[in-house]
């Protein structure tokens, strides 16, 4: 039954690999052509390194929080 279910699954991968090849970037064309696409790109890494600020932030929390335990032991 797992051979089965593994066989599925890598077909299943393998179809919408070969499916997301054959779209057309007809947006992305569009976007770049009249100057959106950095933006796009501009909101982008703001995200990302909001979200990396925030992971800096919440281990710093964290590890003087450890600190302040083990202190307390």
């Amino acid at each position: 039954m797992k051979k089965v279910t593994r066989f599925l699954m890598i077909g299943l991968l393998l179809l919408t690999n070969i499916a997301s090849f054959a779209q057309e970037a007809e947006m992305a064309d569009t976007m770049r052509s009249e100057g959106k696409i950095y933006v796009v790109v501009a909101i982008i890494l703001v995200i990302f390194f909001g979200m990396i600020g925030f992971l800096i932030y919440t281990d710093r929390k964290v590890s003087s929080l450890e600190k302040r335990m083990n202190d307390l032991k």
